[in-house]
């Protein structure tokens, strides 16, 4: 894969929420082995998460790589809180989790997320997992601003 040139290069901020170390540290790994400069921010659930956005401390734009299963406040709390948030509501957000449960999977997709993944494919299939992330903000545009 190419080194993306300062022409193509899009910032964009991953920010990764969940509680799972050994997970969040594959999906740096990963970003790693892709060669992404993307700035990587981590929260350990929801509530954190939530926090750093609200205090500024994500840099616009970004996209969410969300786990549903989190102490405190879960990922499905999260995404309510988060789109009821008229300064949050724009966020992509791509939920991974283990979780293969229909109601999380459409309860996921109401909330309006741009995909939901089973941790257990990104086990087989983790680069290209993070490849269709990287391709969508290489190609769709994101706000930068809160509004």
């Amino acid at each position: 894969m190419q080194t993306p040139d300062k022409q193509s290069y899009k910032e964009v901020t991953l920010f990764i929420v969940d509680d799972d170390d050994i997970d969040a540290i594959a999906l740096e790994r990963a970003l790693r082995k892709l060669r992404l400069l993307n700035t990587v921010r981590r929260a350990r659930d929801g509530q954190e998460a939530l926090d750093l956005l609200r205090a500024g401390e994500i840099p616009a734009p970004f996209i969410i790589l969300l786990d549903l299963n989190m102490p405190r406040m879960n990922g499905l709390e999260f995404l309510e809180a988060l789109r009821i948030d008229p300064m949050l509501t724009h966020a992509v957000v791509f939920v991974l989790t283990t979780s293969k449960s229909d109601e999380d999977l459409v309860a996921a997709y109401r909330k309006h997320v741009a995909g939901y993944v089973f941790k257990q494919h990104m086990d087989r299939d983790f680069l290209e997992v993070i490849g269709l992330v990287e391709h969508y903000w290489r190609l769709v545009e994101l706000p930068v601003t809160k509004e």
